[in-house]
């Protein structure tokens, strides 16, 4: 992974090389960034910066014999940690397990760098197990780090979701993090930095990676191929600066879905509970990813109906063939309270749909709301 590859955010970049040019590197970074940012991505692009045989002023070469290891992840002297399991015992594995499991998350990394937990979960059938970051992993990290560097570089640990690090593990680790062996460097990537241990906060130097641009997302589709300039715009105004969001999109028809919630909105303006009940049974047989992602154009295009219903329509982001829906729905169908509760509602069923709740249900919820709220116009 190059800094040239990752899409816009200059200034993080800068800071970065920066560092390394001369010689302000922290011994522990915490890249921290919103779901679907580049905090995995710059993490990756900065030990391939470091291990670069013929690095430029901005960026690695690409072409070294180190720049192509680190394309498949194969650096000796860079080290990995990622939850697991929990009931998998470090010390209870074997050498081709482990194997296993350390080829999985490198397939894992260079074909879904933008990926989330959940993701991951699914790329490696660990659906309804609990994972965690055990003690024997950090025993496992402090070994690592203590023998000699194979290529007289730096020693590198990335522990990608360090919040699934056990308290022993975390405390365990506590040492090494803050005083480590020469050249040693740790490099953490969350998209959930709450969930950290104030000691593990405390130790580590924060590189805040913010969201992606619309302009990023949409320059990016367009320049790797992926859509046409029209169809990047929509996507990224729906992805809202998640680039794992927009790589999911860009297979679909984004207009279908906001088609989708107007015909949603119709049925509940005229109080068809019968097709909204059918329109239930279908948003349950659905999987998981597609109803997060009309709940997530429900929350669009109800931030939309916001700023319409505000005057502020140089921040719409929503395209000319949906803006007719948007001004038919804001002020005559819902008003300002409205249409922050309708918000409010997106967002609560987004997140029970995240945390597994009966998708039914939910969708049933939501729907009787938006029935209330426009009963109430």
């Amino acid at each position: 992974m190059q800094f040239a590859e990752i899409p816009g955010l200059p200034e993080t970049k800068e800071k970065l090389v920066n560092a390394v040019k001369h010689n302000h590197l922290a011994h522990a970074l915490l890249f921290h960034g919103p779901e679907g940012s580049a905090n995995l991505t710059l993490a990756l692009a900065l030990a391939t910066f470091l291990y670069c045989e013929n690095k430029t002023e901005t960026d690695s070469c690409g072409s070294c014999s180190s720049c192509q290891r680190m394309k498949r992840l194969v650096m000796p002297d860079l080290n990995f940690a990622f939850p697991v399991i929990a009931s998998q015992k470090e010390d209870e594995k074997d050498e081709d397990e482990k194997s296993d499991v350390l080829g999985n998350w490198r397939k894992f990394a260079t074909t879904q760098p933008y990926g989330n937990v959940h993701d991951f979960i699914y790329f490696n059938g660990f659906e309804k197990k609990q994972l965690n970051i055990s003690k024997g992993a950090a025993r496992k990290m402090i070994q690592a780090l203590s023998l000699m560097s194979f290529e007289g570089g730096y020693k590198i640990m990335l522990i990608w979701a360090p919040e699934f690090l056990h308290p022993s593990a975390a405390n365990a680790l506590l040492k090494i993090i803050e005083e480590p062996p020469a050249k040693t460097l740790f490099l953490l990537v969350t998209s959930q930095a709450d969930q950290l241990l104030t000691t593990i906060l405390s130790r580590t130097q924060k590189v805040l990676v913010r969201a992606f641009s619309d302009e990023e997302i949409k320059a990016h589709l367009v320049d790797a191929g992926l859509c046409d300039s029209k169809t990047a715009e929509q996507i990224a105004m729906l992805a809202d600066g998640n680039l794992r969001e927009a790589y999911r999109l860009v297979d679909q028809v984004e207009d279908k879905q906001v088609a989708q919630i107007r015909d949603w909105f119709r049925l509940c303006a005229s109080k068809n509970l019968k097709e909204i009940f059918e329109e239930a049974d279908r948003f349950h047989k659905a999987d998981k990813e597609a109803q997060k992602s009309l709940l997530l154009t429900g929350l669009n295009v109800s931030r939309e109906i916001m700023l319409k219903n505000f005057d502020l329509d140089q921040l719409l982001r929503t395209t000319e063939e949906d803006r007719r829906f948007i001004d038919n729905i804001s002020k005559k169908v819902l008003t300002e309270d409205h249409v922050v509760k309708l918000y409010e509602a997106f967002n609560q069923a987004h997140y029970h749909i995240e945390r597994n709740g009966n998708a039914k249900m939910i969708f049933t919820d939501l729907s009787m709301d938006i029935l209330m709220m426009m009963s109430k116009r």
